[in-house]
């Protein structure tokens, strides 16, 4: 059977799986330089057959891995995530999402010469801060991909669920200096009016629905206790459960710093600092066909999706194709993403157990979308009308 033949591809590979997510662990790379990250997955999947391509939409870390049989058949992808937060490393587990994709290409690819087909295997970079995911949705490299799995480490295993559209805004206040005690009278403070966008975003905060979410901080503030600012920046992340929703309280937030601009005499410059995140629009088929798989290789229980939930540029991948965004638990309950605890975690045997089993369900739920009749044909469908909705 060939399910069986991927996972025994899997199992002989374990070792250099583990050690490659440890190697990614250990060597954090901030997005958009995860250079070295980059190269030990891309060095093993040309190991295993896959032609590489670099520099995907603009992004230098960014690469295509592809895999094909040469015959007919759909395009299979597996998500890779391999940049590290500042200070912290490997806080959210992306060594270990790298890893899984890396893989899961290469147990289905050991298949394809029977069953037809294409694997491909997305390196994205900078998930958490401009993420790449966003450009390769806009810009056509998902055009020829069928279905979208990435698999994402956390407390506890867990569905694919939401996750809450986002935009990162960016107010500058240009005042003018003058001498705090001698003229003040002639200074325009640009921190004033910082300080007063937060304040009105705060009482906005009363009058919002509970999936808004809405947290900033100043970047720049002054550079004088004696010296009016002229020049100060705050920057927020503004949040909500779809665009729609999203989009109007982001008008909301501008109006709160067009007020303080107005209230103080300061110019305001509005701009997007980071790329916007789409909300996760979850494919339940796919979501369904990854869970027994998962199950099938030894997962005991899969959690509904959490209750709580950031952002992800995977939202945008699912708003042109079918995907999905499950977690796979490495822990307790009381391990908490973005802390050096995580980062630790994912070096433990249980991660490497749990990155195994991951990559395995992936592998096997590809394998079932190149061959169960009307399989992904029922996962298209459901994709076409969650556009309509």
């Amino acid at each position: 059977m060939m399910k069986n033949q991927i996972m025994q591809e899997l199992d002989h590979l374990q070792d250099v799986l583990f050690t490659l997510s440890d190697s990614i662990g250990h060597n954090p790379e901030l997005g958009m330089r995860e250079f070295q990250s980059a190269a030990k997955l891309t060095g093993l999947l040309r190991e295993h057959g896959f032609t590489v391509e670099m520099n995907i939409c603009g992004y230098e870390t960014a690469f295509k891995a592809v895999y094909d049989s040469g015959k007919t058949g759909p395009t299979i992808a597996f998500l890779a995530e391999y940049d590290a937060l500042p200070e912290i490393g490997h806080g959210c587990g992306h060594n270990m999402i790298g890893v899984m994709a890396a893989g899961a290409g290469i147990g289905l690819s050991k298949v394809l010469a029977d069953i037809g087909g294409r694997v491909t295997v997305l390196g994205t970079p900078a998930e958490e801060t401009m993420g790449a995911k966003v450009a390769m949705a806009r810009e056509g490299t998902l055009a020829e991909i069928d279905a979208a799995i990435i698999v994402h480490p956390h407390n506890k295993t867990h569905a694919s669920g939401i996750s809450l559209a986002m935009d990162s805004l960016q107010f500058e206040f240009k005042g003018q200096t003058s001498h705090a005690a001698s003229a003040p009278e002639k200074g325009i403070n640009a921190l004033d009016a910082v300080i007063q966008t937060f304040n009105a975003t705060n009482a906005l905060r009363q009058h919002v629905t509970s999936d808004i979410r809405i947290h900033g901080i100043i970047t720049k503030g002054g550079v004088a206790a004696n010296v009016v600012p002229d020049h100060a920046v705050a920057q927020f992340c503004v949040r909500a459960r779809n665009r729609k929703a999203l989009d109007e309280v982001v008008k909301k937030v501008k109006n709160c710093a067009q007020a303080a601009a107005l209230a103080t005499g300061a110019q305001l410059t509005i701009s997007n600092y980071e790329l916007s995140y789409e909300d996760m629009n979850t494919n339940q088929k796919l979501s369904e066909a990854f869970g027994s798989n998962l199950l099938a290789v030894g997962e005991t229980n899969i959690n509904p999706p959490p209750e709580t939930f950031g952002s992800i540029d995977m939202g945008n991948v699912s708003y042109v194709v079918p995907a999905i965004h499950p977690y796979i638990g490495i822990g307790d309950e009381t391990l908490v993403g973005h802390t050096v605890e995580m980062a630790a975690a994912t070096f433990t045997p249980t991660a490497h157990q749990a990155l195994l089993r991951a990559a395995k369900a992936m592998a096997l739920t590809g394998y079932d979308l190149i061959t169960k009749a009307g399989l992904l044909a029922e996962i298209k469908k459901e994709f076409c009308q969650s556009l309509i909705h």
